[in-house]
């Protein structure tokens, strides 16, 4: 996922017993829905999963190429008809060499990272904190020439690095917010970065402690032979057209990206939402259905949904208009991560979060909404159409780094997922539901409620 919190254990065991239990398909009271749910079978995505993990599956990259096709085989494999969208991206080389001296830290060793097309340079300053670096935060900081220490957490990394540079800072230390490595992207190559090292939790707190104690600090930052350069992602589309006597003129998306972060092997992010979707797409491969039905992985979602982006971009106004809802899954498979949400951009609630929280009702419980970009339902609710992100949180703290991997994945929580969105998407798909339009006709109505919850 583009772009973690400290979660106690404790914490963790209690989202784990609030969660519902269940590997095995679970019965509901409407038939409808269990001519989905019966249909899943959970070892096909577990599997799914473990294949694509084997590797990072960095965009723009022979592994992403390698997986895109594996995804489009499969979905050929069910009766699809299929397409590789290409596309072209800015991809990034992370440096060479990063390195980090600071005054009284002379026998330190820096357990150091970069971030997706940060810059290179040097630059040499005193230290001063600039806490999570929002604009409200640097009121009042002088950073000029200046080697900005900064927390993670509140806004994006490349709004911290560039709010910071705006105030005159040379550079930024980024310490993170929870334990382990800090593995993420500054969205995009931008002429006005400056160069970035990130730093571990206890090593920037180190720091800090140093600061608020009254204590100089003058750091020197050095990166070396980062590099940028023309790449292409593809996206997977696969289409099942409805019956043209009883056809709605209505499409429902359903997508997941199938790229990963350098470093990680992206089991969770986001293997977990690819799987699923492929696994969705083979249970309605071969059912009655009045509204198209187009199964979507995005490739390049970790370098600022590029991907979803690009697919958005291709459509037409009348695909547009007839796009009725577009549901997301994003990390949906972690043993480790809280319950699941469905979240909207702008906070408010629409088709999709209808369909999933009658579904949830109905099959285990009622799933909560919250606002939230960050991953690709963002380009379609831009350009106007119903979408919402269904992802557990908050997320696990293996999120972005190496551990990201198959033996951290929940049966449970795949299971739960594919049920609920499976039902939902099913509900307009049926034949004999009425044509939902433009989401202005909703599901039986159920309760449910806004959550800040936060990813991380």
């Amino acid at each position: 996922m583009l772009k973690h919190k400290v979660i106690p254990i404790v914490l963790l065991a209690s989202l784990a017993c609030s969660l519902p239990v269940y590997a095995e398909p679970h019965p509901s009271d409407s038939a409808f829905d269990n001519k989905i749910v019966k249909r899943i079978k959970v070892d096909n995505i577990y599997n799914t999963i473990d294949y694509l993990a084997k590797q990072p599956r960095v965009a723009g990259s022979k592994a992403e190429h390698d997986a895109a096709r594996y995804i489009e085989k499969q979905f050929k494999s069910h009766g699809y008809d299929t397409k590789l969208q290409p596309f072209e991206f800015t991809s990034y080389k992370h440096p060479d060499r990063i390195s980090l001296s600071v005054s009284g830290f002379e026998d330190t060793e820096w357990e150091l990272g970069s971030l997706t097309y940060g810059v290179s340079g040097q630059a040499t300053g005193d230290l001063a904190y600039a806490g999570p670096g929002r604009e409200s935060d640097l009121e009042g900081v002088d950073l000029t020439g200046k080697i900005a220490l900064i927390k993670r957490g509140e806004i994006s990394f490349a709004d911290k690095v560039l709010n910071a540079a705006r105030a005159g800072a040379e550079a930024v230390l980024l310490f993170n917010n929870s334990p382990g490595a800090i593995n993420g992207t500054l969205g995009g190559p931008n002429e006005d970065l400056i160069p970035v090292l990130a730093l571990t939790k206890d090593q920037g707190e180190e720091l800090l402690a140093k600061l608020e104690a009254g204590e100089s600090l003058t750091a020197t930052v050095e990166v070396e032979g980062a590099d940028i350069k023309e790449s292409t992602s593809y996206n997977v589309i696969a289409t099942k057209k409805p019956d043209r006597k009883k056809s709605t003129g209505q499409i429902v998306v359903v997508g997941a990206h199938h790229d990963s972060v350098e470093g990680a092997p992206g089991a969770n992010d986001d293997a977990s939402g690819a799987a699923t979707t492929l696994e969705l797409a083979r249970v309605m491969a071969n059912m009655p259905i009045d509204t198209e039905l187009r199964f979507v992985t995005f490739g390049a979602e970790e370098n600022g949904l590029l991907g979803s982006y690009a697919y958005v971009e291709s459509l037409s106004e009348e695909e547009i208009e007839s796009t009725v809802g577009m549901f997301q899954m994003d990390m949906v498979g972690s043993r480790d991560a809280g319950k699941l949400i469905m979240y909207t951009v702008d906070g408010e609630k629409n088709i999709v979060t209808d369909l999933g929280a009658a579904a949830g009702s109905r099959l285990s419980e009622t799933v909560n909404y919250g606002r939230e970009g960050r991953s690709d339902h963002v380009p379609f609710a831009e350009a106007g159409i119903p979408a919402a992100l269904f992802i557990h949180a908050p997320v696990e703290p293996w999120y972005h780094t190496p551990e990201d991997s198959i033996d951290k994945i929940s049966k449970e929580k795949l299971q739960e997922v594919a049920e609920i969105v499976g039902a939902a998407v099913y509900q307009i798909a049926r034949p004999d539901t009425p044509a939902l339009k433009n989401a202005r006709v909703a599901p039986k109505k159920v309760e449910y409620d806004f959550e800040e919850r936060e990813l991380e």
